[in-house]
């Protein structure tokens, strides 16, 4: 963009004026290192085509990286009416390039929010983040292309299940889900000194981009009640933790092609897909 935006106070200065105190009720930790919200922009790709959505943008740290490497159109959802004021002077700062939307983002389908290609690019408010990518998963599971890609940050052990692969202590219903839509990729760690206030543990960025095609032929809510019924009894055989979704879970698994004495940890994305097509 070649557009030059008005001088900016600091981020610090903007949280002090507007008595932007992070709120642990609404998950906040504000990220205020320049470099940072840089990098996680820029993980992103080309910001300059169609909409570009913010969730929880706080008193704009990311927001303004995201406005200063080139987005064209930002929505930025924020739930907290403290921070729309110091959004508002952002929006003067680049004028028509920033659209606040205050509300609920769990309530806010993505396809609602700007007109494609749509990226979402978030520092997530901990207390929903699992919630929000449910919700979006099951957008992409009807619609590959209501998002080109998502960057998202989350605590640590969250990314770590989200690209977990079988066999790992980590591998669980959500990196069933993830992996069946997205091709996920940890981009880099966020030590929690870089967050106002500090939260416990390290975080992570996560880039998250659909795939074209599910990676194979399952309908979503089938798929998700049997990830739910095998990894609620993980340590269990499939004969007897699939019992909540079927008489004869030998048999299920049996047509399936699945060992009936495999563990859910033990499954492919690919095998979770078969039992669902044939439990349908």
């Amino acid at each position: 963009m070649a557009d030059t935006p008005a001088p900016l106070p600091p981020l610090r200065e903007t949280i002090r004026r507007h008595g932007l105190d992070a709120r642990k009720s609404l998950g906040q930790h504000f990220l205020l290192d320049l470099n940072l919200t840089g990098k996680i922009a820029r993980t992103a790709g080309d910001l300059s085509r169609g909409t570009t959505i913010e969730i929880g943008p706080g008193p704009g740290g990311l927001t303004r990286a995201l406005l200063a490497e080139g987005a064209g159109h930002v929505i930025a959802v924020e739930r907290d009416d403290r921070c729309l004021a110091a959004l508002a002077e952002l929006a003067d700062a680049y004028p028509g390039r920033l659209e606040t939307r205050a509300g609920d983002a769990l309530e806010t389908p993505l396809s609602h929010l700007g007109p494609p290609p749509r990226r979402v690019v978030a520092n997530l408010p901990y207390n929903v983040s699992t919630a929000l990518l449910t919700n979006w998963l099951s957008e992409i599971a009807r619609d590959p292309t209501v998002a080109e890609t998502l960057v998202l940050m989350f605590q640590k052990e969250v990314a770590d299940r989200l690209v977990a692969r079988p066999g790992t202590k980590d591998y669980g219903r959500l990196s069933v889900l993830t992996q069946w839509l997205t091709d996920a990729r940890i981009a880099f760690n966020v030590p929690k000194e870089a967050f106002t206030p500090p939260p416990k543990i390290v975080s992570s960025v996560v880039k998250l981009d659909p795939r074209p095609q599910p990676r194979a032929p399952a309908d979503p809510t089938v798929l998700q009640r049997v990830t739910a019924a095998a990894f609620n009894q993980r340590r269990k055989m499939l004969r007897g933790s699939l019992k909540p979704v079927s008489r004869d879970p030998q048999a299920l698994c049996s047509a399936a092609g699945i060992d009936p004495t495999a563990r859910a940890e033990a499954l492919s994305v690919e095998e979770f897909c078969a039992l669902a097509r044939t439990l349908q």
